[in-house]
């Protein structure tokens, strides 16, 4: 069972990125699948989630109108398109599986409700 996440990378203010985390190992249709970021010296703090049970999206305050969560169910990937970048979104952004389940993207925000976990991938914003 493997989470991997790609797309990070440097970006100016203002600019867009999209994340991708493939699976493998199990399909991710499954279950929720979350979107955390981790930034230096801070706690993680949970992004967004996009649930099994119907495809709501959920967001954290901060990225609201500014993220979206997606998921290609063909692909087995889930995506975040960030947009309108911010100094503030830079950190290491990681896709998570909540436990098996968990069909509404309950706790969310709380890395406890996750079973599974990728490697991460940074994301920058500078001028």
């Amino acid at each position: 069972v493997q989470l991997v996440e790609s797309g990070g990378g440097l970006v100016q203010p203002g600019g867009s990125l999209r994340l991708s985390c493939a699976a493998s190992g199990f399909t991710l249709d499954y279950y929720s699948i979350g979107w955390f970021r981790q930034a230096p010296g801070k706690e993680r703090e949970g992004v967004s989630c996009i649930s099994r049970s119907d495809g709501n999206t959920y967001y954290a305050d901060s990225v609201k109108g500014r993220f979206t969560i997606s998921r290609d169910n063909a692909k087995n990937t889930v995506y975040l398109q960030m947009d309108s970048l911010k100094l503030e979104d830079t950190a290491v952004y990681y896709c998570a599986a909540l436990a098996f389940g968990n069909y509404y993207c309950s706790g969310y925000q709380r890395a406890s409700s996750y079973s599974h976990w990728g490697q991460g991938t940074p994301v920058t914003v500078s001028s």
